[in-house]
């Protein structure tokens, strides 16, 4: 096992260090650390500033006694070589952690599990960064091309009182969607059932058809547009692909939507430098399962969606 260091260090911060993030300052301090083992010290509370715990974003002041523990990196080797980077990367992206969950705001195009050519995905990578975990499993999924909150449960206990709470529709998940045109204000619930389909080559197309499975979507407008509308969508049943194709069936496809999306306004939204599916999913309510509090996690916004939203402000 190597040892980054074997000590606590405590480190003074010097005048022209002053204004630097704390996250910032470990990387060009503990040279060859992952960024992962630093996201996990400085989360975990083991940095100290001035005896005090702070975030990834505090901001260093000259005089500030920056506590240090000892690092190991056992989990180094036990990354995926050709895939460290991205694994890595997820370690930044959790939102909640502790005994018994993860929130992880899911990167858009990195798949939920690996499989269908994919070495890799976001439960692969997790086990990879958490080596020391004997259990971890995916609550609920989100699709490749969707960002935002995902659930993982680290206990087989806590997976059972979460997957309960799904099937009792109790637990809320609410999206973020831009979609074409002036969605209209009466529409609040989509009811239209939904029927899956599988290709031969093994995609996954679905239908709106009155042969298919009951499907609940609740909707409301956030922001209106020139030709667009940023919907929050709240979808009741969790069938796949259920707010891509509700949105479809209402005339209003989600922005580069490969599936069930238009051309015309994928391209619109593609010369305004959309470069995936505005499919965000923003916020997540559940009870936790240990300590029967309400929860609510907010994953912010990609600020590549963010950029494009306020560049649609100002065209309006």
């Amino acid at each position: 096992m190597n040892t980054a260091n074997n000590r606590v260090q405590l480190l003074t911060i010097e005048a022209e260090q002053e204004g630097q993030r704390i996250d910032n300052f470990l990387k060009t301090q503990l040279k060859g650390v992952p960024k992962s083992l630093i996201y996990r010290i400085l989360r975990k509370g083991e940095v100290r500033v001035n005896k005090k715990r702070i975030k990834p974003e505090y901001k260093l002041c000259t005089g500030d006694e920056v506590r240090v523990p000892p690092l190991r990196l056992a989990e180094e080797n036990a990354l995926p070589s050709a895939k460290l980077s991205s694994i890595q990367a997820l370690e930044s992206q959790i939102l909640l952690e502790d005994e018994g969950l993860i929130v992880l705001n899911k990167p858009a195009g990195m798949a939920v599990h690996g499989g269908s050519g994919l070495s890799f995905g976001v439960i692969e990578g997790l086990r990879a960064l958490r080596p020391e975990a004997r259990f971890m499993e995916l609550v609920h999924r989100l699709d490749r091309d969707t960002s935002g909150c995902l659930l993982i449960a680290k206990k087989r206990s806590v997976l059972k009182h979460l997957h309960e709470q799904l099937r009792v529709k109790t637990m809320r998940k609410q999206y973020l969607a831009l979609v074409r045109g002036q969605w209209q204000p009466h529409v609040k619930v989509i009811t239209a059932p939904l029927l899956k389909n599988v290709l031969q080559s093994g995609e996954r197309i679905v239908r709106v058809n009155a042969e298919g499975k009951p499907s609940e979507t609740r909707f409301r407008i956030m922001r209106s547009f020139a030709d667009a509308t940023l919907i929050e969508a709240s979808p009741v049943t969790g069938r796949t692909h259920q707010i891509r194709v509700h949105t479809a069936h209402a005339g209003h496809p989600i922005a580069c939507d490969d599936k069930y999306g238009e051309a015309a306004f994928d391209q619109r939204m593609r010369a305004a430098g959309l470069q995936r599916l505005f499919l965000h999913a923003s916020r997540l309510t559940f009870e936790h399962p240990v300590t029967g509090e309400q929860v609510s996690v907010e994953a912010p916004l990609d600020p590549h969606l963010q950029a494009l939203l306020d560049q649609l402000d100002r065209q309006a």
